[in-house]
């Protein structure tokens, strides 16, 4: 799909039908014919059309006889069948004394921003567009960060609730979301950092001034980011230190029932072995009451024992464990 903008002498964002002079063309996963056509127009190389176009493209910088090439990472949310989940995805951004290029698989809300004349922009000045799209996609991450922490607080009180497999693949989705932002953040700061080289922000207070806003929100970003992925690894070691736990608590108590279980077993099979035994030959029924009562004893005395032991080896544990804390 092409799209031809194009700010008017108001100084307002209006949409127009062809290519014009100091235009913005933005692409959403384009045709080779739409490629061909805007290149023609334009005078851009194909293959600098076509880099943002590729999902594994990194965030990168290039220039080639007067035209520029900006790639950045964008945040994106996928509806899958776990639930929202984060991804980034490239977005590039062209321009040469003719026009303004944006290029990109999927729609972006940024973008769209700037068509509904939310964010103000200037088609004719393409160095202020890539600053201000800059920051406008730090903005979006921080953005996308908040509600990634409002994701897993709900995710974890839920847990709390009741362990679900899937509420642990949904967090363990947003933990890799986390990740991909955290590596993404960096690379578009490299790509920051290579803009402040360029003569025009240099020479252009204005454009100074718009580059310190989008480091210091970059900066942010990847700071956010790092403070909810080290917090998400945090919760996710502790829940699975709880779902350890929980496992050692039912073997053991499995254990218990097992070793209780196998004295009556015992004293019945004793008993019902086809060869002489106690209390085989007297009549009436006090020899099976005595037997009965014995296998009972027995369970009961292994029962409080296991479980005497048990509980004697978790305060030892405990104890050792604060021992541990004080020498620290």
């Amino acid at each position: 799909m092409t799209k031809f903008f194009q700010t008017d002498q108001k100084n307002q964002i209006r949409q127009i039908d062809a290519f014009a002079e100091g235009c913005w063309i933005d692409l959403v996963n384009p045709s080779d014919d739409e490629v061909e056509d805007v290149c023609a127009a334009s005078g851009l190389p194909d293959e600098m059309v076509k880099a943002a176009l590729d999902e594994e493209e990194r965030a990168r910088v290039e220039s080639d006889d007067g035209c520029n090439l900006f790639i950045l990472d964008t945040p994106l949310l996928m509806d899958t069948d776990g639930g929202d989940m984060y991804l980034t995805i490239p977005l590039g951004i062209l321009y040469n004394e003719k026009c303004v290029v944006t290029v990109s698989l999927r729609g972006n809300p940024i973008l769209k921003d700037f068509m509904s004349k939310r964010t103000k922009i200037d088609t004719t000045k393409p160095v202020g567009f890539v600053l201000q799209f800059m920051l406008e996609n730090a903005k979006r991450f921080l953005f996308s960060l908040r509600q990634i922490d409002k994701m897993s607080s709900r995710i974890q009180e839920e847990l709390q609730k009741s362990m679900k497999n899937k509420d642990l693949m949904r967090l363990l989705d947003l933990q890799n979301s986390l990740v991909y932002f955290s590596t993404s953040l960096n690379s578009n700061m490299n790509v920051h950092i290579r803009a402040e080289k360029m003569p025009a922000v240099r020479q252009n207070e204005a454009y100074q001034d718009l580059f310190e806003d989008v480091v210091i929100e970059t900066k942010q970003a990847i700071e956010t980011c790092n403070i909810y992925r080290d917090i998400l690894t945090v919760t996710m070691e502790a829940f699975s230190s709880v779902i350890s736990n929980s496992a050692n608590n039912v073997m053991r108590l499995l254990t218990i029932l097992t070793v209780v279980v196998a004295i009556p077993t015992l004293v019945a099979g004793l008993w019902g072995m086809n060869m002489e035994v106690p209390f085989q030959y007297e009549s009436g029924t006090w020899a099976w009451w005595l037997v009965t009562i014995l296998s009972l004893v027995g369970t009961a005395v292994a029962a409080v024992l296991m479980f005497k032991f048990s509980a004697t080896g978790r305060i030892d544990k405990a104890s050792r464990k604060q021992k541990r804390q004080r020498k620290k």
